[in-house]
């Protein structure tokens, strides 16, 4: 699963990831511990223009037929094997689909004295983007736009972690992954999990454990004793 991840890089290397120039008021802080229910920036097409848009939604997708929006606590994870079947994300999959930027995300594994964090990055300790869907809900005039990450498999570096991870998009499948026309027979090929290779874990400071935590030392690998 994905259940929290950074986002700690500069605007200019968000606008080479995604090519595009964001707003110049568009203020992409550092963020070391992102967690459900937090607003956060995605890359979608616009709905009013269709051009590609970095915008803010919240995490934890609030499909658009529901009654209560706390249904979306239970929907920051996707599964691959089923997005297109499950009404909460079928339609967003065929319509509404999205790039979530990050520097890495954690997991957790269970260990003598409870359970260790993981951080999970790019070696070269570039950003990447998972995939994403989102979807805006309206009801008595209140109006939310939410998302969610789909999952996949863990790939052989993290299965000893976790039995899923993040799909991760290669920069050269972003056009892809947004176009509005493309179908599932393109689509769900993307949907499998990122290299080995390209990926570097460590275990880093259970003060992860809490939202309220914030900062660079979060990422840092943990020090031996």
């Amino acid at each position: 699963m994905c259940g929290r991840f950074a986002l700690a890089t500069e605007k200019n290397i968000l606008d080479m990831l995604f090519n595009i120039e964001l707003r110049t008021d568009f203020n992409v802080e550092p963020r070391f511990n992102i967690a459900p229910s937090q607003t956060v920036p995605i890359l979608r097409i616009s709905p009013e223009d269709g051009n590609r848009e970095m915008a803010e939604l919240k995490w934890g997708l609030v499909p658009f037929w529901a009654e209560d929006p706390k249904l979306g606590n239970r929907m920051i994870n996707a599964r691959a094997e089923t997005v297109m079947e499950k009404p909460a994300f079928r339609d967003a999959f065929k319509k509404r689909r999205a790039l979530v930027p990050a520097s890495g995300f954690y997991e957790w594994k269970k260990e003598e004295g409870g359970k260790q964090p993981y951080f999970i990055g790019r070696k070269d300790k570039l950003p990447f983007s998972m995939a994403g869907l989102w979807e805006r809900w309206e009801k008595k005039g209140v109006l939310m736009e939410s998302f969610t990450i789909i999952t996949t498999e863990a790939n052989n570096l993290l299965s000893d972690l976790h039995n899923r991870m993040p799909v991760i998009l290669p920069q050269e499948c972003y056009d892809l992954w947004l176009n509005p026309l493309a179908g599932p027979e393109k689509l769900l090929p993307l949907l499998k999990p990122y290299s080995s290779e390209e990926l570097t874990v460590y275990p880093v400071s259970r003060l992860v454990n809490s939202p309220a935590n914030d900062n660079p030392g979060l990422v840092e690998p943990l020090q031996s004793t």
